[in-house]
């Protein structure tokens, strides 16, 4: 981004630069004085801390200039300061400017309760074929991260692939009006955010506000399997296409071959060829037939699509196959949790072929509210000793599913730890498996299974 600041204290209705040269040019922005750089504009915004308490430190750090938030005003600092009444909000309707006025690329929003981020580096991947093209980095997909994944476009960008989240009613409708997208995509709907929604249905009204900014002539894609999204879908005016495993969708999946690294299938519509993820999973084969989609309508030919999923690249912490210090094969997903996920990955791996022994290792899933327990002791059906045969569980709402699965594991082959004892349960895993045994790391981000392992691949002992 380069925009002079006369031109951003117009665009955002600041108040007057008073003696700041207002031709002075902004060569970027960020919220985060840490990573600050000279000619960039500061955003304080509200957190943990106030973040006008860092504008000392962004001046130090070369910053052009600040938003002010009209509560904090007058200030006492040598930048230029553009007091405005909330500096997200000015953020916000900067990055829309700079969106519609400035660069006007074609635009891809993709929400989902699961699958959102690995649809976005598919898409990005068959998109990245044929056009210039910027994404979503790692997970800012909210009001903060959408806006500043906007501003760092350069003005060749052609597409945009955003990826948006949201944990209320109301949030996607602002995204999605914010971006106005060319084409809308949901990859899903479970029960991620349950705790505040209470049923699924509503989940999929939320997810169904990513089309209040689709463009008149734009293009939802949704999965067809799901009779939430079909349902709803009824009522929008855009042209719509679905994806999914039934023949009744206009992309669907047929002959899926999995593997510890890669999965194969073909596409009904190009039977002549032979498509590769390299990550594990059915659901994921239904996040590459969105992404597919998404390419084909942008002219994407079907080999070169083919080609760009074969090597596309998977942002950290989603099923990601790694070798522990005994020598065991790890599987970790601890990014997030849900029980669609949970059930999905515990099947997948219960499939691949281990000398040893198959140990599952799964921690809370947040945010399922009221439910909770239910929901915990629900994935019981998930798991068979025959398949999986040592489980360890951790996490306060584990402890249901502990109790659900006391009839069907013998005691020394089920093993339960509540939230202060991660420190033991990592070292009963490391006495525990060994060489030839087959590790599933399966829990929502907040149970930080990562120092888990790091523990088992490092091989130190808490």
């Amino acid at each position: 981004m380069k925009m002079t600041l006369a031109e951003i204290a117009r665009v955002i209705k600041a108040q007057p630069l008073s003696d700041a040269d207002g031709s002075r040019v902004v060569t970027g922005l960020t919220f985060d004085s840490r990573r600050l750089k000279p000619g960039m504009l500061f955003v304080p915004l509200q957190g943990e801390r106030d973040g006008h308490e860092f504008i000392p430190a962004a001046a130090a750090a070369g910053a052009v200039a600040t938003f002010v938030a009209a509560d904090h005003a007058p200030i006492k600092t040598k930048l230029a300061a553009l007091v405005v009444p909330d500096p997200l909000t000015a953020m916000q309707q900067l990055a829309k400017y700079y969106l519609l006025m400035k660069v006007n690329p074609k635009v891809v929003a993709i929400t989902g309760s699961n699958g959102k981020t690995t649809t976005k580096d598919m898409t990005a991947a068959i998109l990245a074929t044929q056009y210039h093209v910027v994404k979503t980095p790692d997970n800012y997909n909210n009001e903060i991260g959408v806006p500043m994944t906007i501003l760092s476009m350069e003005p060749n960008t052609e597409v945009l692939v955003l990826e948006m989240g949201m944990d209320h009613p109301g949030q996607l409708h602002a995204l999605s009006s914010l971006a106005e997208p060319d084409v809308a995509v949901i990859t899903m709907i479970g029960e991620a955010h349950i705790e505040f929604f209470k049923t699924r249905a509503k989940i999929a009204d939320a997810k169904m506000e990513i089309i209040d900014g689709l463009k008149e002539d734009g293009t939802f894609i949704y999965n067809g399997d799901e009779p939430l999204l079909v349902e709803r879908a009824k009522e929008v005016t855009q042209k719509r296409e679905t994806f999914g495993l039934h023949p009744e969708n206009t992309l669907f999946a047929h002959s899926i071959n999995g593997h510890r690294n890669h999965t194969e299938f073909t596409v009904e519509q190009w039977p002549d060829l032979t498509f590769s993820i390299p990550i594990m999973g059915e659901y994921n084969v239904v996040n590459a037939l969105a992404a597919l989609l998404v390419g084909r309508q942008f002219h994407v030919k079907p080999d070169v699509m083919q080609k760009a999923l074969a090597h596309f690249q998977v942002t950290a912490n989603r099923t990601q196959w790694l070798i522990g210090d005994a020598g065991e094969q790890i599987l970790s997903d601890v990014y997030n949790a849900n029980p669609t996920a949970m059930r999905a990955v515990i099947r997948d791996f219960s499939e691949f072929t281990a000398t040893g022994r198959h140990i599952a290792v799964l921690g809370d899933m947040l945010e399922l509210g009221e439910q909770s327990k239910a929901l915990h002791a629900g994935l019981a059906d998930a798991l068979d000793p025959n398949e999986v045969q040592v489980v360890y569980l951790y996490g306060s709402e584990m402890h249901a599913l502990a109790d659900a699965l006391a009839d069907k594991y013998l005691p020394d082959h089920l093993h339960y730890y509540p939230l202060a004892d991660k420190d033991q349960m990592i070292r009963d895993l490391q006495n525990d498996v060994g060489h030839d045994d087959m590790v599933l790391l399966k829990a929502s981000h907040g149970l930080h299974l990562e120092t888990v392992l790091a523990a088992l691949i490092a091989g130190d002992h808490a």
